[in-house]
């Protein structure tokens, strides 16, 4: 599978050309994952990309039932994402609550959407589970050393908030890589070892 760094000042232009020339899989709209252990830069990466595709990205982190809700965001995608974007429809979820530790209230202020004409970017650890890919045209790994994940997680605005939970959400991200290997079965590696900005 190809590598590209994000150092290149072409990455994006290469990442969407892959995409391009990948067959539309969630209907007739193209789906591009960004999936990757927790601070490899997965959202800066992805929110590049949908700047320069100039389509909406849906977060996981929206997703995610909770602190122990990695294996389980996977159903509530494909229901809520896939699925629609397949029979051509926009998707919409239900947004988890932080705060509460609970879903969103069940009226339309708890719920998000986002309109897809042609693409659509998805980011997080989850989006390259077994059952999603199916419906994805680019499945790219975002790779980065542990050292500067751990940096990046130290320097997150909300670290202070994640870091009673970073070790059994690793926990969670090993058990999900040993069961759906996303690396093995991504079309495109992304070395983000990069410390700039993107």
């Amino acid at each position: 599978m190809p590598e590209i760094s994000t150092r290149s000042a072409d990455w994006r232009d290469r990442t969407a050309d892959l995409l391009h020339r990948s067959p539309a899989r969630a209907g007739h709209r193209r789906v591009l994952a960004v999936e990757g252990r927790s601070g490899a830069g997965k959202t800066a990466l992805a929110e590049a990309l949908a700047a320069r595709l100039r389509c909406p990205v849906v977060h996981m982190d929206d997703l995610y039932p909770g602190w122990e809700g990695l294996e389980a965001a996977a159903p509530l995608v494909r229901r809520w994402v896939m699925e629609p974007l397949t029979e051509g429809r926009d998707p919409r979820w239900r947004r988890w609550d932080w705060e509460t530790g609970d879903w969103a209230p069940d009226d339309p202020g708890g719920w998000d959407g986002a309109e897809v004409a042609d693409t659509l970017v998805i980011e997080g650890c989850g989006c390259g589970a077994k059952e999603l890919r199916p419906y994805l045209s680019l499945l790219v790994w975002v790779e980065a050393p542990p050292e500067v994940r751990r940096r990046r997680l130290d320097s997150r605005w909300d670290a202070e908030l994640y870091r009673p939970y970073r070790e059994m959400w690793a926990t969670q991200e090993e058990s999900f890589a040993t069961r759906h290997a996303p690396r093995d079965h991504a079309d495109l590696i992304l070395d983000n070892s990069a410390e700039s900005k993107q």
